[in-house]
């Protein structure tokens, strides 16, 4: 098969399709979850069973993911981890949107036509323009691995690792042009287990960041989450940049703390 079609398998913007299973329950605020690596599908499958509650007052109208990629020994293309995850749930691969950049115009008029109230982003992996932001009149929210507005950036948790820190957190932060400088809405402080590693506290983040999602969900579905979501302190404001293959190395030369940071780290995610 046609590798750019298998590309394109699980983009599919069935407008007709996509109104008609909103209908039965209407009174239900459209959702869009944006995700792609495996940490997200923490976030979905809360997202999931929150909306089966009888006094949810949210549906996870679609999904927006990482196209399809080649992975594993057999370079096989393959959905991302959260479409197959969705996929494995039952949800229709109508509603799964892959589009190579959320700006393209198609992707937009779709989204547009489901008429989502709110977005909610966990290391999906794109950059959102204005025109995207623009849509859900409730913002969108984001899940930063982080104390926002420290570790602004692509490896907040490799960069915090790095860097010894005592503490991290998790924020839920609306999304702006600007990288991850929305107001915060709410934020969770842990302590940091010097022997932790990144895959681990990252997974360990985007699980108590859910938590954090579930239980703001209703101040942001009534629209008081906005009224007392705090400025970030810009000057207080630290970055995370992606973590380049030079600073994988370890040097036998450096302190012993600096290795020990070092080798806590593994390849970042795009957030």
């Amino acid at each position: 098969m046609n590798s750019s079609l298998m590309l394109r398998r699980f983009c599919c913007f069935n407008t007709s399709s996509s109104s008609s299973s909103l209908n039965f329950c209407s009174k239900k605020k459209p959702l869009v979850f944006l995700g792609s690596p495996q940490v997200s599908t923490t976030v979905l499958d809360a997202l999931f069973n929150a909306s089966t509650a009888p006094d949810s007052l949210f549906q996870v109208a679609a999904i927006v993911t990482q196209p399809p990629s080649r992975r594993d020994r057999g370079k096989k293309v393959m959905p991302s981890p959260v479409a197959q995850y969705a996929l494995d749930r039952g949800f229709s691969s109508d509603l799964i949107f892959t589009p190579e950049k959320a700006g393209e115009d198609m992707f937009l008029s779709n989204l547009k036509a489901l008429q989502p109230e709110l977005c909610i982003t966990a290391a999906y992996g794109n950059i959102l323009p204005r025109k995207f932001l623009n849509i859900p009149p409730l913002g969108t929210v984001n899940i930063h691995p982080s104390l926002l507005p420290l570790y602004r950036g692509a490896a907040p948790v490799q960069r915090a690792l790095q860097d010894g820190v005592k503490e991290t957190g998790v924020s839920l932060a609306f999304t702006v042009r600007a990288l991850d400088a929305g107001p915060v809405i709410a934020c969770e402080r842990l302590e940091v287990d010097d022997q932790i590693k990144a895959p681990d506290l990252l997974e360990f983040l985007f699980s108590k960041g859910s938590e954090l999602l579930i239980h703001e969900l209703p101040s942001i579905l009534d629209g008081s989450a906005k009224v007392k979501a705090k400025p970030q302190d810009d000057s207080k404001a630290t970055l995370a940049p992606k973590i380049t293959p030079e600073e994988s190395w370890l040097y036998f030369d450096k302190e012993a703390l600096v290795l020990h940071n070092k080798d806590g780290q593994e390849p970042e995610l795009k957030l």
